[in-house]
């Protein structure tokens, strides 16, 4: 059984607390301390102590993208700040707050609900608000930067709570200042978005009009629009909750003009877009034509649907799917010269 002692004030901590239900792989991987914070103010008192007592600090938020490779000494410290929040309305723009620890989905939902626009090809994403601008999560032909306005995160060597504007926080594709020159160094708290009142609808990236069309739909609202990209994610993701997974393993990579334009020779079929410093390639694409879709390693394997997307079909650890991650990387190196980086974060860090 757990044991369980308080925490300065108001926070509960938990020795030896499992953490394989918190995450979308479902790895074995127990936490030294765990602490779920529902405020800044819980955030401060966690950080005192960890602070206090010298140890390790790892951030959880939804547990949607990462890879729990081994145990995690020290605190694992867990967002869960609730609530949705509208603060304004100017010019058809609506200001959002949203705190860390709503699921992504559900604020999306709650946003169509209220009529707030912009968000709907991001529906269906796992994971929690916070984790969202780290990410700069994106799905077709959207990227969460379009409708950010800012964030509030804590310090973690200080305590402190600091506002961050969009220019703060380095967007790029996948990326954010949080993912590089700020790693580890704060814990995002709650989210405000820039949303519209009147739709704005991007139906040319990937089948959405297509599947539009399948749904016999010619005036698509915002609502169906989310309809549309959830199915299209459902026939080719598989479910967390029946095979665990993080979504897409790894980014789609960039490559130089110069290096497209010779796979492009030799690959005629190969999918390719343009992108900032040269041209982006299908990750998923460039796994299927190495063989690795579908792979199987008994306990875990590539998805037969989404080569993107490695899976534990149950009891594998989180080492083995490094090792088959590692894999496939060389692998797509060797037949294509191109380096695929991993989308999923990894802890502890120094395991991946």
């Amino acid at each position: 059984m757990d044991a369980r002692l308080p925490l300065i004030r108001n926070v509960l901590m938990e020795r030896n607390r499992s953490l394989a239900e918190l995450t979308t792989f479902g790895l074995p991987a127990c936490a030294e301390h765990f602490v779920s914070c529902t405020s800044v103010e819980e955030v401060r008192e966690a950080l005192e102590w960890q602070r206090s007592k010298e140890v390790p600090l790892h951030v959880l938020g939804g547990g949607s993208n990462v890879l729990l490779a081994a145990d995690l000494p020290g605190l694992v410290l867990r967002t869960a700040m609730e609530g949705v929040e509208e603060l304004s309305r100017e010019g058809g723009r609506i200001r959002v707050k949203v705190g860390a620890g709503v699921p992504w989905h559900a604020f999306v939902m709650t946003a169509l609900e209220r009529g707030w626009y912009g968000l709907e090809n991001l529906s269906l994403i796992p994971g929690s608000t916070g984790a969202g601008p780290m990410q700069n999560i994106g799905a077709y032909g959207v990227e969460l930067e379009e409708r950010f306005a800012s964030l509030e995160a804590v310090d973690v060597s200080t305590g402190e709570a600091t506002q961050f504007s969009h220019s703060d926080c380095a967007f790029g594709y996948r990326e954010s200042v949080f993912k590089r020159a700020l790693k580890g160094r704060f814990i995002i708290t709650s989210v405000t978005f820039e949303l519209l009142e009147s739709p704005a609808l991007r139906l040319d990236y990937g089948a959405i009009r297509s599947e539009l069309e399948e749904m016999k739909i010619q005036e698509p609202t915002p609502r169906d629009v989310s309809d549309a990209v959830i199915r299209i994610r459902r026939s080719k993701l598989p479910d967390p909750a029946v095979l665990g997974n993080a979504g897409s393993f790894f980014k789609n990579p960039v490559v130089a003009d110069d290096v497209a334009r010779t796979l492009k020779e030799k690959h005629p079929d190969m999918p390719h877009y343009p992108a900032p410093g040269g041209v982006k390639l299908a990750a998923g694409w460039l796994i299927d034509r190495s063989g690795w879709k579908g792979h199987d390693r008994g306990t875990h394997g590539v998805h037969d649907r989404q080569a993107l997307v490695l899976v534990n079909k149950g009891g594998a650890k989180g080492s083995e799917l490094l090792t088959l991650a590692k894999d496939v990387q060389d692998d797509v190196h060797a037949r294509f010269g191109v380096a695929l980086e991993r989308e999923v974060n990894v802890l502890p860090v120094e395991a991946g």
